[in-house]
C-alpha cells in the first residue's frame, strides 16, 4: 500500500519552515531509490504529490518538496509569479532550498542515499536543472517543460547527474534557440544529457488543467505519456548502474 507521510523540514540558516510530503510503498522492504518532485510556480499541489504517489507505486520514494516554504501556495498565475519571482532574482536562494529538500530526501529512513534522483514541472525544471549545474551528486535529473536560463553562479566543473529534458516544441517559454543552448552548456559541462522535444506540444503539457491554448499552455495527453514512459526508462537505467 502506498504510504504518505507530512514531512516538515527548516532551514537550519535561517528556520524557515517547509512542508513536503514522502511517499513510498509498504509493500517493498528495505530502503528505495528517492526522487524529488518540484513543482510550478504555483507551489507545491495535489499534481506533485500525485506524481509522488506515482513514483511510489514505480518501486521509488517518492518526495513532492516545497520550495516557497510551509503556507506559501498560489491560486492565481499572479499569485504565482509573486511567490517565484524572488528565485528568478537570487538563483542561490533557489539552489539553497532545492539542496535543502534532497538532503531531507536522502536522510529518509526509507531512502536509499546513494540512489537519488529528481523530477521538476516548469519552475520545479528550472530548479531541477540549477540542482544538476551544481555539480550535486545525485544520479539524474528530469525537467517537464521547463525553463532553461543559466544561473548567475560560478559553477565549476562536470555535471555528475545525468540529465533528462522532456519538452514541448512549441513552449512559449522555452523557445528553440534557448534549447540549443542548454544542448551547448550541458555539452560544456560533460554531462550525460537527453532532450527530447514533442511536436505540436506546448508548455504545461502534462497538466490536464492546463487550458490555455492561445498562450501556448495546454495539455497535451500523447506528449504526456510518452515523457512519463521515458522518465520510467532514464531512472531504470541510472538506478541500475549502482
Amino acid at each position: 500500500m502506498i504510504q504518505t507521510q507530512k514531512i516538515i523540514y527548516q532551514d537550519p540558516k535561517n528556520g524557515n519552515s517547509f512542508e513536503g510530503f514522502m511517499c513510498w510503498d509498504d509493500a517493498i522492504e528495505g530502503k528505495k531509490p528517492g526522487i524529488l518532485v518540484s513543482h510550478t510556480f504555483k507551489g507545491q499541489s495535489d499534481f506533485e504529490v500525485g506524481k509522488a504517489k506515482d513514483l511510489a507505486a514505480l518501486g521509488y520514494v517518492g518526495f513532492a518538496l516545497d520550495m516557497y516554504g510551509a503556507g506559501n501556495r498560489a491560486s492565481t498565475p499572479e499569485a504565482a509569479d509573486a511567490l517565484m519571482q524572488p528565485f528568478l532574482d537570487d538563483r542561490g536562494l533557489l539552489l539553497n532550498n532545492i539542496l535543502l529538500a534532497f538532503e531531507t530526501l536522502k536522510n529518509h529512513p526509507q531512502v536509499d542515499s546513494s540512489n537519488c534522483g529528481g523530477i521538476g514541472f516548469c519552475f520545479g525544471g528550472k530548479c531541477m536543472l540549477d540542482l544538476a549545474r551544481s555539480g550535486a551528486d545525485i544520479g539524474g535529473v528530469v525537467s517537464f517543460h521547463g525553463i532553461y536560463d543559466q544561473p548567475a553562479l560560478d559553477h565549476k566543473g562536470d555535471i555528475k547527474a545525468s540529465v533528462l529534458v522532456l519538452h514541448g516544441w512549441d513552449d512559449p517559454l522555452a523557445k528553440p534557440d534557448s534549447t540549443v543552448a542548454l544542448g551547448n552548456e550541458l555539452t560544456m559541462r560533460k554531462a550525460d544529457w537527453q532532450i527530447l522535444a514533442f511536436g505540436h506540444t506546448g508548455h504545461a503539457f502534462t497538466n490536464p488543467a492546463a487550458k490555455f491554448p492561445e498562450n501556448g499552455m495546454f495539455y497535451q495527453e500523447a506528449s504526456n505519456r510518452r515523457a512519463w514512459q521515458t522518465m520510467v526508462n532514464f531512472f531504470e537505467e541510472i538506478f541500475a548502474r549502482a
